[in-house]
């Protein structure tokens, strides 16, 4: 089911010139975020260096939803530049700018220019949990086994 949620973004001056996030396929799950760096100043990203990395906007996001910032698999894969904290949260109660947290795991110095699409960012409904404390969980037939214990394959 898919659902449509209206989310009202807030142009920077830094921004106001670069495209709005966007679908880029009618199939896409993310919307590409751009970097809004200076087009006179563009960010040379060295080897195992992270930058945060503006794009140019703020936004409300609706109660109940979250925006999610996650990698480029095209920049990870060709160049190990991704996303530090992937997935990154931004909350719905937030309202500064958007950025991304982007590290170059890559050989190769990776340069960012104004516009470029760095990252995506996938809205998605928040389940707000409520924690209750007891005595003893309920009994699974994996237990407390974990990292591994389940096998390699």
């Amino acid at each position: 089911m898919m659902t449509d949620v209206t989310i009202s973004l807030r142009l920077l001056p830094h921004g106001a010139d670069l495209p709005l996030p966007a679908l880029a396929s009618t199939g896409a799950a993310g919307a590409d975020l751009r970097a809004a760096v200076p087009a006179d100043a563009p960010l040379l990203l060295q080897p195992g260096q992270r930058a945060l990395v503006p794009c140019g906007f703020a936004m409300a996001l609706p109660e109940g939803f979250e925006a999610q910032v996650r990698p480029r698999s095209g920049l990870a894969a060709k160049h190990g530049v991704t996303v530090l904290n992937a997935p990154g949260t931004i909350d719905a109660d937030y309202r500064g700018e958007v950025m991304v947290i982007l590290i170059n795991l890559g050989e190769d110095a990776f340069p960012i220019a104004r516009g470029d699409r760095i990252a995506q960012m996938v809205v998605a409904p928040v389940v707000t949990p409520r924690f209750i404390l007891v005595e003893d969980l309920d009994a699974t037939a994996r237990g407390s086994g974990g990292f591994g214990s389940t096998g390699r394959a």
